[in-house]
């Protein structure tokens, strides 16, 4: 039987004969299936016709992103520390020369996902370095589409997986959205990995908020509230995206805060706000 992983979204399912009638992420409201209808796609066929691309985005941080473009099209980044390695978020992609790589780079202890829309194959990414955890928020667990005992439903609002490497639930985008905070990035000065809980634009000095970002659904007032007063704690430099190119590389909390500021501002119809 076959894993079948959605085209649309690259989220993968549990193995059976055929896939399912429909993805139950993209006929939710955050997500979208297309007009040409739901397609499904396994990670053997993504093998023959994908590759990833590595970046380096500061030292020790690598981003690893899918080319051509599949589904979303969201990067994982690795996060190196001298306890060990950590994937950020996950891709759908994953092969022979992904592993090697990652092996040559000390291997990873451990995955970590902001949220389900970047599930896609964890279960094979931990099965690849042996069974690996791979750390979700229990609020989320309802979208966990492929089980596994790898899969650690953490609770409450932080969760440190290695030292210096701690998981922030500050919610958002889904009830358990997460970013992570990496004390010794940024040459120890801290840095974000946001994913689009908090979302890096295109200018690199700003940050936006959505509760679906495909139908322009903004996030409300409040969560973008919560989410700020939740990363106070925090010290970071960079703040480092969901997507190339979408990273900020000095100012990062600063940015963030007045990023949020300009959005409350405009949410709550000040429309005279011009950020500075």
């Amino acid at each position: 039987m076959e894993a079948f992983i959605c085209s649309t979204c690259g989220v993968q399912y549990e193995p059976a004969e055929r896939p399912a009638a429909k993805c139950l992420v993209c006929t939710e409201e955050r997500q979208y299936v297309l007009p040409t209808g739901q397609n499904w796609t396994t990670l053997p066929s993504m093998q023959i016709r994908y590759n990833n691309a590595w970046r380096e985005l500061e030292q020790n941080l690598f981003s690893i992103t899918t080319v051509p473009q599949f589904a979303i099209g969201q990067r994982a980044l690795l996060v190196r520390t001298p306890h060990g390695n950590i994937l950020w978020d996950c891709i759908s992609l994953i092969d022979r020369a992904t592993i090697a790589l990652i092996e040559g780079l000390g291997g990873l202890k451990g995955i970590a996902i902001s949220h389900p829309h970047y599930y896609s194959t964890m279960v094979e990414w931990s099965r690849a370095f042996g069974g690996i955890p791979v750390y979700l928020h229990g609020l989320d667990r309802k979208w966990i589409l492929r089980d596994d005992p790898c899969i650690d439903r953490w609770e409450g609002q932080t969760k440190e997986i290695l030292p210096g490497v701690t998981l922030v639930c500050v919610s958002g985008h889904f009830p358990g959205g997460a970013v992570l905070h990496w004390s010794g990035g940024s040459s120890g000065k801290g840095s974000l990995l946001s994913g689009d809980v908090v979302q890096v634009v295109k200018d690199g000095k700003s940050v936006s908020f959505m509760w679906s970002y495909p139908n322009l659904i903004p996030l409300s007032g409040p969560r973008v509230e919560a989410i700020i007063d939740v990363l106070k704690p925090f010290g970071f430099e960079c703040v480092h995206g969901a997507f190339e190119n979408c990273s900020i590389f000095s100012k990062g909390k600063e940015f963030v805060e007045r990023s949020a500021d300009r959005y409350l501002k405009m949410i709550r119809g000040d429309g005279t706000y011009e950020m500075q």
